[in-house]
């Protein structure tokens, strides 16, 4: 049996191990799959809690062996990795931090794991180990056939390729036509927001795949210098900016043999190519969506002939979701999809809906013969609402009640014959706990190198207000109110779509407490617009983002001060990307709550963020410009009072660094002081070791400072 072993330094401080280990995450096992006969578990993980470079580790499920499948470091002959643009934007749209092998796929036996190194193909197997296959690269996300006999894989110059398993018979698919056309790949949108990355799929036969084909050139180019550097050239990027053009996106069947059917819907009313499923239990299955969001079609696809056939269409006022895992067929051929029609958000196997306003469906996890493995929080239904839990559910195909399997925070889980790996963090320690669950024996816990934090966070969840907003306060280490009196309070959101920060997990206040220590009261609260509580909690912000998460900021800061030492007469807010953009808002907005704010990567103007996710929110800003501007900062420029900093990585490709510039302008010509912190080179993510720790030290000085402590 392996044992969960977690190490630290003492001499570290906080913001530089945070810092060092990419947040805690270098050296946690990731990625598991799990093979079908349930005799292995497969998964990612680096030697140490500081090396980067993840290798590809294999777990005997009879006895907890361990053993490494594939180390980068020797198939590259202990050279460094050289990574192409096109694999680093892959990395910068999913948030990857991480080195050497940050994903694989298998074929249906699992005998059989592909994977890009350098933009190089490898192949790795327990029986033939690691090995390079010859292929055309620079490559990106290749794919074993179900058979295991080929791979297909996507190139940096648009193409579509496949290679037999044995190196051999290398050959291209399809070929792009003109420049910005590629084959196999996600699309920027399809990557950043939807959360489809990527874009080929093999039949159930291994015969033919199904194939995306992207065009950019409708996409208008934006140029990301790097001022400390003006010898280079800048960088263009395809961004489709709200209400511009999108790349057209179309679909074909490729088949081996050379043959190719376009895929056909009606793509000028449902233009975005959401999710593609193609198994064993049916015919090709496509969610396709409008442009605004408000519809959507499931569409099964011919495979002789391309023509699709429409299963379901769906409306919402608002918009309409998108789900992991969903739609998909079960086995025997009934259609299993995610739906909020009833009011709450419910699972759907054929026509039935198999969950009540107890549980508010998140995601589907897994389809076999026997149940449904998904995931879904509290609904508005439920006796228990615990702020930042959710539950993993068996929802059995024969109508019988939901099954819960663990409760907990960071859910995930894969499964196969009869095993299931479930990873899960808690609140009482630190990390995430992987665990390999067999039938009729003790759990087998994956071995974690990740470092065990040099503080220990506390945070006291409550649901604050008439209104139930999850929320969480943490307080100096050693704090007594008779002594210490009244905190400053720092507000620490992000409140927006797609992020819960209050989850019953430890490691997700880290920081927050870090800042607690430095003598705030710290304050996360996750209002309106935040997912996992129901469909009406979300689409609250609907054409209205300012104003409502805003308000719940508010709401939730006065209604904790009733019970929790804090001094609303020195009040800051921090935040990153939305959160940033909240935290400018808060200080702009509403200078009577809040006295100074640290804005990180903020959006100031809703014109420069992309369309899928801003015009699902928003609308489109032709058709409503006032939304935009009543949504926006620039405009309130002038009504700043209170200290305000706000930092910028300038190669940021998702929120531009015009965002910031412009909203500094704006400030200047209205002749209102603030701070600026320019990141050069640095992106969204800001995984620099140096440029994450300076960061929490330069911003706790800036508050302390703002508010006399």
């Amino acid at each position: 049996m392996t044992d969960d072993v977690q190490h630290h330094a003492p001499a570290d401080s906080f913001p530089r191990q945070y810092a060092r280990t990419l947040r805690y995450t270098v050296g946690q096992p990731r990625s598991f799959a799990v093979a079908p006969d349930g005799s292995r578990v497969l998964f990612l993980r680096s030697r140490s809690g500081t090396d980067r470079a993840n290798l590809l580790w294999t777990l005997d499920v009879a006895d907890g062996t361990e053993t490494v499948l594939a180390d980068p470091a020797a198939l590259l002959d202990g050279g460094a990795e050289d990574l192409s643009p096109a694999e680093r934007a892959r990395r910068e749209r999913s948030r990857e931090g991480s080195a050497g092998i940050v994903g694989y796929a298998l074929d249906a036996t699992a005998e059989l794991a592909a994977f890009a190194l350098s933009g190089r193909l490898f192949a790795a197997g327990p029986a033939a180990g690691a090995r390079e296959l010859p292929a055309a690269g620079p490559l990106l996300d290749p794919r074993p056939s179900p058979d295991g006999r080929w791979i297909a894989y996507p190139t940096t110059g648009g193409a579509l390729r496949v290679i037999a398993a044995d190196g051999t018979g290398d050959r291209a698919l399809a070929e792009p036509e003109a420049a910005g056309v590629t084959w196999g790949q996600a699309e920027f949108i399809a990557q950043e927001e939807m959360d489809r990355d990527r874009g080929h799929w093999w039949s159930p036969g291994s015969d033919a795949l199904l194939v995306a084909r992207a065009d950019d050139a409708p996409v208008r180019r934006w140029w990301i210098a790097d001022p400390a550097n003006p010898e280079r050239t800048p960088a263009e990027v395809a961004y489709p900016a709200a209400g511009t053009p999108n790349a057209e996106v179309t679909l074909w069947l490729l088949g081996l043999d050379g043959s190719r059917t376009e895929v056909v819907w009606d793509r000028v009313a449902h233009p975005y190519l959401a999710r593609v499923h193609w198994s064993a239990g049916g015919p090709p299955l496509l969610l396709v969506q409008a442009r605004d969001q408000r519809s959507q079609q499931l569409l099964a696809v011919d495979p002789g002939t391309g023509t699709t056939t429409e299963l379901l269409t769906e409306r919402d006022p608002a918009w309409l979701e998108l789900f992991n895992g969903v739609p998909a067929w079960t086995p025997d051929g009934r259609l299993v999809r995610i739906g909020d029609e009833s009011g709450h958000r419910a699972l759907y196997v054929g026509e039935a809906e198999r969950t009540d306003d107890t549980l508010h469906l998140r995601a589907v996890l897994s389809v076999d013969a026997t149940d449904v493995l998904c995931l879904a929080g509290a609904g508005e239904g439920a006796a228990d609402q615990t702020p930042g839990l959710t539950g993993l559910y068996r929802v059995p195909l024969d109508g019988s009640a939901p099954v819960l399997v663990h409760r907990g925070a960071a859910l995930d889980a894969v499964r196969g014959g009869g095993v299931t790996v479930l990873s899960s963090a808690a609140p009482d320690r630190a990390g995430r706990r992987a665990e390999v669950l067999r039938e009729g024996a003790e759990p087998l816990v994956v071995t974690s190198y990740a470092e065990t934090p040099v503080l220990t966070a506390r945070p006291l969840f409550r649901l604050a207000s008439k209104r139930r907003i999850p929320a969480a306060v943490l307080l100096p280490t050693g704090y007594d109110r008779d002594r210490d009196g009244l905190l400053p309070v720092l507000m620490d959101p992000y409140g927006g779509p797609h992020a819960a920060l209050v989850v019953q997990a430890h490691n997700a206040f880290l920081t927050s407490q870090w800042f607690a220590d430095q003598g705030f009261a710290v304050v996360v609260a996750d209002g309106r617009g935040t997912p996992g509580r129901s469909p009406a909690w979300e689409k609250a912000i609907a054409h209205d983002f300012a104003g409502v998460t805003l308000a719940d900021q508010v709401e939730a800061l006065q209604a904790l001060a009733a019970e929790f030492p804090l001094d609303l007469g020195r009040v800051a807010i921090r935040g990153w990307s939305y959160g940033g953009y909240l935290s400018a808002l808060a200080v702009l907005r509403r200078p009577d709550v809040f006295h100074a704010a640290v804005a990180g990567a903020p959006v100031t103007d809703w014109r420069l963020y992309d369309t899928h996710y801003t015009e699902r929110y928003l609308g489109h800003p032709g058709e409503r410009p006032e939304v935009y501007d009543a949504n926006s900062l620039i405009a309130d420029a002038a009504k700043l009072e209170r200290p305000l900093m706000i930092v910028h990585g300038l190669a940021d490709d998702n929120v531009v660094a015009a965002h910031t510039l412009r909203l500094s302008s704006a400030l200047l010509a209205a002749g209102r002081p603030h701070t600026v912190l320019p990141l050069s080179g640095v992106t969204h993510m800001t995984p620099q070791e140096q440029v994450a720790e300076n960061l929490l030290l330069l911003q706790v000085d800036f508050l302390k400072r703002s508010l006399g402590m």
